[in-house]
């Protein structure tokens, strides 16, 4: 994501938050849908190697830190889990070769059933749901509730971070069949959200 122009990757904003694009031209303006899923990847510092045990990386803590600020607040904001992956080991890379996981038609059960839930529940996903909406619906158990403040005010998140956490514990709920999100669910969707420290 960083190797792309901020100006651009700033234009991502609206159509992650609201699903639609606006654009204004003169005395005209037009409204488009653009509900879109982001997957998207980066390094942690511009050659890659940061945090390699065997030490390839020769990037400066500040060249690195300019790197990831490429990517602002109010961006990152909008994107519900950001995970760092580090790398695989080659004796890592060969045991999971013999690992069998589970199929993805069996995945693909679960998260059509989640969906089903979500839509009888309140008529649309949880990833539509507004502020008051979330409120009502994503609403954890008194310890799964002390562990969002707990992790809000850890991490320093904005009220709209605060919510897309709720959404993503509403959802592992919806995947588990739960009527509410669970403190460890709460904690699994905290775990989702913690690769840019603060954000």
């Amino acid at each position: 994501m960083p190797e792309f122009d901020r100006h651009v990757l700033e234009t991502l904003r609206e159509p992650l938050e609201a699903g639609r694009i606006t654009i204004s031209r003169a005395a005209l303006q037009a409204d488009f849908p653009a509900a879109c899923q982001l997957i998207a990847a980066m390094n942690p510092c511009p050659c890659g190697w940061r945090g390699d045990p065997n030490g390839r990386c020769r990037c400066t803590p500040e060249i690195a830190a300019r790197y990831l600020r490429k990517l602002s607040g109010p961006l990152l904001d909008r994107i519900d889990i950001q995970l760092e992956i580090p790398a695989l080991t080659p004796a890592e890379l060969s045991a999971r070769s013999s690992t069998i996981g589970e199929s993805s038609a069996a995945i693909a059960l679960r998260v059509n059933a989640a969906r089903e839930r979500q839509l009888t529940r309140q008529g649309k996903t949880n990833r539509e749901l507004g502020g008051r909406e979330v409120d009502e619906v994503c609403r954890p158990d008194a310890e799964g509730e002390a562990l969002l403040r707990q992790a809000g005010e850890r991490f320093g998140w904005s009220a709209r971070a605060y919510y897309r956490v709720l959404k993503v514990a509403r959802t592992i709920a919806d995947l588990a069949g739960t009527a509410m999100p669970s403190a460890a669910q709460v904690g699994e969707a905290v775990q989702y959200r913690r690769a840019f420290g603060s954000v």
